[in-house]
């Protein structure tokens, strides 16, 4: 017997092809799609305008299903981080942040992430698969439809304002199926969000940023986290593929067409390596030489117990965007969320079954940081990383 085949695997246009080998027309799509997206259904039987013959086919050969909850934690701050189960040992998080003004949910796209960046405590655990289109909107369906419920909401009322693929995982890595997801966040008859609503985080992987411009172009941020090539592949070993004048311009192409007027740079705060003014000059340098319109992100370092690195005192965080903000750039720290439970930026981790060895050749590789202006490795020099434990 064939197995049954999981619904929100498929955009609307998938839904529509799905309806036709089982000889319906390709309308009952839309009001399928807006039964489980807009309404939650996760049952046939609940969808009462469509006819109780295609509810039968339906039943037999389909289903609407999530990965497994394994655990629910809530921070203090009212942030709620989910643990899903992926299979074969695999575990993914997923977080929600209530704000005044928004909620926004925080989704991963890998189980692991095989970038490998210094900082990022997923990407110490190495990669085990890419996630589905059906667990990657799985997520925001679980979410959505779990907070309506548990925050009883009046009907028509969203939960969930905003999303950003900041999760597990290098989303452009991800590409065939972080694009039907995308499409369902925007579509008028799953979540509604508008594209501005919508963010793609990624580490910098040039040719992918290009695609998504072409293809789905919606909020874009880009993981920063150093002024020059030779900090940079360190921090984020993708540099050095792609490093970042090649980077910056895919960035100023990808805003002919984005729906923002800025990207988003994010730059994580680490004491002794990436925080002094003189980089902080550097960057304002290297974004006038790139014409790039950004607002800059600074994130106060989340410490894991293997990173060996330390989070930059706030007094340092403060000059480094007063020196930014002087320079003509629009910056602002984040605000740390969740940090309690581990659901903040940089912290998720879940369980993976590495298949990249990412342990064993983050501890052979030692970190060495250049200073501005110098190649002395100083953040090992001066005792503030152990080279023997070096995030994303």
């Amino acid at each position: 017997m064939n197995a049954a085949t999981n619904l929100l695997e498929f955009d609307r246009e998938g839904l529509a092809a799905f309806c036709e080998q089982l000889g319906e027309k390709r309308f009952r799509a839309t009001q399928l799609f807006r039964w489980i997206h807009q309404k939650g259904a996760a049952e046939f039987a609940q969808m009462s305008d469509l006819a109780k013959s295609l509810r039968d086919k339906l039943a037999g050969r389909a289903v609407i299903a999530t990965m497994p909850v394994i655990s629910e934690q809530a921070s203090s701050d009212g942030t709620i981080k989910w643990l899903f189960d992926a299979g074969a040992g695999n575990a993914i998080e997923t977080v929600f942040i209530p704000e005044d003004d928004r909620g926004t949910l925080c989704i991963s796209s890998q189980a692991g992430c095989a970038v490998g960046c210094r900082f990022c405590s997923t990407g110490h655990q190495g990669f085990s698969r890419n996630l589905t289109t059906g667990e990657i909107i799985g997520q925001l369906w679980f979410a959505e439809h779990h907070l309506r419920q548990r925050l009883n909401l009046p009907e028509g009322q969203r939960a969930i304002t905003n999303v950003v693929m900041m999760g597990m995982g290098e989303p452009l890595q991800n590409y065939a199926a972080l694009v039907p997801a995308l499409r369902m966040m925007l579509d008028d008859h799953g979540y509604g969000l508008s594209r501005r609503r919508v963010t793609v985080s990624t580490s910098g992987v040039v040719p992918m940023i290009e695609r998504l411009r072409d293809d789905l172009p919606v909020a874009l941020a880009v993981s920063l986290h150093a002024p020059t090539d030779a900090l940079r592949n360190d921090l984020v070993p993708l540099n050095r593929k792609y490093p970042l004048a090649e980077l910056l311009a895919s960035c100023n192409h990808y805003l002919d067409k984005a729906p923002r007027d800025f990207i988003t740079f994010e730059y994580c705060m680490l004491d002794g390596v990436n925080d002094s003014d003189a980089q902080a000059r550097e960057l304002l340098a290297l974004v006038a030489r790139s014409g790039v319109s950004c607002k800059f992100n600074l994130i106060p370092f989340n410490p894991f117990p293997e990173s060996g690195l330390k989070r930059s005192p706030n007094e340092r965080v403060t000059a480094f965007l007063h020196v930014l903000q002087e320079g003509g750039v629009v910056a602002t720290v984040r605000k740390t969320r969740g940090d309690d439970i581990d659901a903040a930026c940089g912290q998720l981790a879940g369980e993976v079954q590495d298949r990249t060895n990412a342990k064993a050749r983050m501890t052979r590789a030692p970190m060495t940081v250049h200073r501005s202006g110098s190649d002395v490795a100083v953040a090992i020099a001066a005792g503030r990383a152990d080279p023997q434990e070096t995030r994303r």
